[in-house]
């Protein structure tokens, strides 16, 4: 079970940031494991458990990101990383796919849902379904964005895809979608309750991330 992490959660990703390197990664992985690799493992397949009783259309699968980095893309960098992650998708999709996600690191921890990567087919389908009852879309995101601790995502085109109002375009005219909450470390990130937390919070994007499944299914 989670019991949330701990301020020395914290505390080791600050010295793996500037202690980034193999031997003293080495002397100390039992606190690596005791204060984030164990709880953070929890954590995602507590809050799996948790998506696929409350959606169970979804099939959830979760991936949970390695502490170590590919060593074919270190480019000067450490053998670790200074954050992780998990992610819970459907699982029909393959990692391109929409995906609610939890990020934690040494200053702060975020969670949210979009892609991680998009392919330009994939959008060219969300234009079409926006183009198709641009109504029904902006009544759609006018309800997301009620959760006003949610920020959109995603790069611009630099030339605009489209000729749509104000609201609409700033959705239609990217490379990639994404909604995302962002917290300085503490707070929700050492309760044991998080699972849920994240949980009630991911089910306010559903309606999107089902939008986001629409789209995404024309692609694959």
């Amino acid at each position: 079970m989670f019991t949330g992490f701990t301020k020395e959660t914290s505390d080791f990703f600050w010295e793996l940031a500037f202690n980034n390197e193999r031997p003293w990664f080495l002397e100390h992985k039992e606190q690596f494991e005791r204060v984030l690799n164990e709880p953070f493992k929890a954590l995602a397949k507590e809050t799996n458990a948790l998506m696929a009783e409350k959606f169970p259309h979804m099939d959830c699968q979760v991936h949970i990101a390695r502490i170590y980095r590919d060593a074919r893309r270190l480019f000067g960098r450490g053998p670790y990383k200074d954050h992780l992650w998990f992610s819970i998708k459907s699982n029909n999709t393959l990692l391109d796919g929409p995906m609610f996600w939890f990020e934690i690191g040494a200053a702060e921890f975020s969670y949210g849902m979009g892609f991680y990567n998009a392919a330009a087919a994939q959008m060219q389908h969300f234009r079409d379904i926006v183009d198709a009852n641009p109504a029904a879309f902006e009544r759609l995101i006018t309800d997301v964005e009620k959760h006003k601790e949610f920020t959109l995502t995603g790069e611009k085109y630099s030339k605009p895809k489209g000729s749509h109002n104000e609201h609409i375009s700033n959705w239609y005219n990217r490379k990639r979608l994404g909604l995302e909450h962002t917290e300085e470390f503490g707070g929700d990130a050492l309760s044991p309750e998080l699972p849920a937390i994240l949980v009630r919070e991911y089910e306010k994007l559903m309606p999107t991330y089902e939008l986001f499944m629409k789209f995404y299914n024309e692609e694959v």
